[in-house]
Parts: C-alpha cells; sequence; structure tokens
C-alpha cells in the first residue's frame, strides 16, 4: 500500500487518547480493514512495514497491520504487540479473528501481559472484551479477562468497583461479592448509594445474605433509608429475618408500591395485619374533614396502600372522603386508590381536575380517561384552551384526546401556540404538526 496511506492509519492510532473508550479501538479496526480491503494486492508480511527491512516496527505501524484483511500479517503484527501496553486492546480485538490462527496468537500474547498489567490498563482492556463479547468467537478475551479478575489481587477488583464503565462496575461487584472482598457494612452502603439499579439489587441482597439476628440488623438501616425504592424494600424485607419485624410498620406508607407490599408481607408473617393500621389512619385523616390541620400528619400514601390491600364494600367511602384531603399528595393517592378499587364516579371526580396539583390533576385524567365520553366536551374545551394553569390545560386536552371529534380538534388548535413548551409539543403531535 503506498506510504502516504499507511502513515495516515497509523497517524489516525497516535490520536487515540489514554483512556479511550472501547468502541474507539473497534471502530479503528474496521476503519483499517474498510481502507485496506479494496487494495489491488496485499504486501506480503516481510514488506508490510515500511522502512528498512528488519527494522523493529513502531506502535502504530503495528497496530495499523493488526487490523490489516490479510491473516498472515495479522499473525505477524502479533510477534510485536507484546510489551507494548497501547496495543493490547486490538489484541483483544484479535482474540475474536475468524482466523484460527491470529486467534489462537492474540489470546497466548493477552495471556502472557496480564499478569503486571496496571490495573487502569486492565479496565482498559477488559472494557474491549466486553464490547466484542457478542461477537462470533468473542467470548473468549472476557472470558480470559474475567478469570484474571476472579483469580487476581484483591487490589484489581477494589479498583474496577469506580470504573466508569458500567459493565466493568458490575463485573466488579459481582466478583468482589463472591470472593467475599466487601465488608457488610460495605456493601449495605454501595446498596444504598449507588446509582445502578444492578448494584444496589446485587450489593442489598448480599447484606440480606449475612443478617442473622438483632445486631447484624443494624445493617440494614442504610437500605432503610435509601432514596432508591427497590433498595429499601430489601431492607424492609430483611426486617424480618433480623428480629425487628415492627420496623416495617412505617413502611406501610411509603412512596413505593414494591416497598409497601414487602412491609405488608413481613407484618403478616410476624402475625400483624396490616389492614386495620391503614384503616386507622386513613379514618384519622378523614375524620378530622376536609383542610383541617390535625389532618396534616397522616402520611401521604396511606390511602393507596389501603386500596392495596382493603375491600372496595368497606374502604371507599374513607377514599372519597380523602379527595378533599389538604394535602395535594394525599388527594392524589385517594384517586389512585378509588381507581385501584374499580370505584371511580365521574361527576365527583371532575372537579379534580381544576385542582392547583399537577399530580391530583393526572390522578384523575387517569381515573377519568376510560368515562371520557360522559364529561361535557364544552367543559372540557373550556380548561383546555382558558384555564391559566397549564396542568389543567394538558389533563383537558388528554381527555378531549380520547374521544376526539371538533372539540379535541379546536383545543389542538389552540394549544398549537401555548406559552408552555411541554404542552404546545404535545398539541402539535396531537394534531400531526
Amino acid at each position: 500500500m503506498p506510504t502516504s496511506a499507511f502513515d495516515a492509519l497509523a497517524d489516525r492510532f497516535a490520536r487515540i487518547p489514554e483512556g479511550a473508550g472501547a468502541s474507539a479501538w473497534t471502530d479503528f479496526d474496521e476503519d483499517v480493514r474498510e481502507a485496506l480491503r479494496w487494495s489491488r494486492s496485499v504486501p506480503p508480511v516481510h514488506t508490510w512495514f515500511p522502512g528498512t527491512p528488519g527494522r523493529r516496527p513502531t506502535a502504530a505501524e503495528t497496530a495499523v497491520a493488526l487490523c490489516g484483511p490479510d491473516g498472515r500479517t495479522r499473525e505477524a503484527a502479533l510477534s510485536f504487540a507484546g510489551g507494548s501496553p497501547g496495543l493490547l486492546p486490538l489484541v483483544v480485538v484479535r482474540c475474536a479473528d475468524w482466523a484460527g490462527p491470529v486467534r489462537e496468537r492474540a489470546r497466548s500474547v493477552l495471556r502472557a501481559e496480564l499478569p503486571g498489567l496496571p490495573h487502569g490498563a486492565f479496565g482498559d482492556l477488559l472494557a474491549v472484551a466486553l464490547l466484542i463479547a457478542g461477537r462470533l468467537r468473542g467470548n473468549a478475551a472476557r472470558t480470559l479477562l474475567t478469570g484474571a479478575l476472579r483469580e487476581g489481587p484483591e487490589s484489581r477488583v477494589a479498583a474496577l468497583l469506580g470504573h466508569g464503565d458500567r459493565g466493568i462496575r458490575r463485573l466488579a461487584h459481582r466478583i468482589g461479592v463472591e470472593r467475599g472482598l466487601l465488608s457488610p457494612a460495605r456493601l449495605a452502603e454501595i446498596a444504598a448509594t449507588d446509582p445502578d439499579a444492578v448494584v444496589q439489587d446485587l450489593c442489598a441482597n448480599a447484606v440480606l445474605a449475612t443478617v442473622r439476628d438483632a445486631v447484624d440488623g443494624a445493617l440494614l438501616d442504610p437500605l432503610l433509608r435509601s432514596r432508591q425504592g427497590r433498595v429499601r424494600a430489601a431492607g424492609v424485607t430483611g426486617l424480618r429475618r433480623a428480629g425487628r419485624a415492627a420496623g416495617a410498620e412505617p413502611f406501610l406508607y411509603d412512596r413505593s408500591a414494591l416497598v409497601r407490599a414487602c412491609a405488608r408481607w413481613v407484618l403478616r408473617q410476624a402475625g400483624t395485619e396490616p389492614l386495620p393500621l391503614y384503616r386507622a389512619v386513613c379514618a384519622a385523616g378523614a375524620g378530622a374533614g376536609a383542610g383541617a390541620g390535625t389532618a396534616a400528619g397522616m402520611p401521604d400514601d396511606a390511602p393507596l396502600g389501603l386500596a392495596e390491600c382493603g375491600d372496595r364494600a368497606v374502604d371507599v367511602p374513607a377514599l372519597w372522603t380523602l379527595t378533599g384531603h389538604e394535602r395535594p399528595r394525599v388527594r392524589a393517592s385517594a384517586v389512585a386508590g378509588l381507581r385501584r378499587l374499580d370505584a371511580v364516579r365521574v361527576d365527583p371526580l371532575v372537579p379534580l381536575l381544576d385542582d392547583g396539583s399537577a399530580r391530583v390533576v393526572r390522578e384523575a385524567v387517569t381515573a377519568l380517561l376510560p368515562w371520557a365520553d360522559r364529561i361535557p366536551a364544552d367543559a372540557l374545551l373550556r380548561r383546555a384552551t382558558a384555564d391559566p394553569a397549564p396542568h389543567v390545560r394538558k389533563g383537558a386536552l388528554r381527555l378531549l384526546a380520547e374521544t376526539g371529534g371538533a372539540a379535541f380538534r379546536e383545543a389542538a388548535r389552540v394549544l398549537a401556540d401555548d406559552p408552555d413548551p411541554k404542552l404546545r409539543a404535545l398539541a402539535r403531535r396531537a394534531t400531526g404538526a
């Protein structure tokens, strides 16, 4: 190939920054092969590298050779890849090569380089291996690197726990748990604070496996304080094993349905039926009267919790009363509870379409959608085009869209120029504009 073309590809390699993502290496591999694929002839191995015959090629020259279309050239280039950390990501790519001799040589080179590899460089190679694992013959590099992580020094696993690649972080945490490298307290902290749901579940389940009594139960406290519902649910489930089942009662009113369900299970296992607890709390809130200050202390999601385990014939009146509660979250929860118990009535819910809380209006709209044709279209059109609150206009538009017709088309036309950007976009989508 012309030296100028070779130099251009070599320069492309030289510009790949240190710590580049895995896709940078697979992209380079594909681009080199594409550039060389239609050349008239593939130079013999001994003339592939420009310069004086017998000269050791530079790293950039070797990188281009590692990605070329000729299998003999790729295999020969692997002889120069050992001892060059910057070339090892391409060696990982070659572990999935279509040519058997190239694959075997690449895996041998990679195997020899792993023991003394710095932790950061190891993570970079693992990222490439995870990326190509889905390819035909692509799993060998992942198996090799994962095995080295399982059998390697603890410091390597620790270094990868905070890696920027999500797949690597998950793998490092999984191996850390398998090898017992993370203390229960550290696992609880990670479960409570890590942003990745997979890592949260992995570490939370590992914490639960260690809880045996009330002393161990202290490990659950970070889980119970977590902002993530799945983690709180794991902590609540662990309360039974820790002998702290009574501690599940406050979580009957959690904002997460999963947490509420776990709390009910724990209390029932301990012999406490949660339904009377829900009824007492909701009765206190409903009995205090709409807008009464004494009702302010009831949990926001108690009405929905009541509906999740209550009886339609018994509990619906309390939910209707709570639709007039002073706090928006309680009103919204009560509407959601009515919908869950299939107790929606159109006329009493329509006034909530004008509620000052967007949360309440969303719940009311969701509950009324099946009966949208029973709401006067002119009343919805007035709300959609004349109400000053964007959330009221949006709710009315959703209900009008359910039935269509002239009122919906008029509302969408007016709202296509609404000052609220989200509502404007919704109206334009509704009309296909």
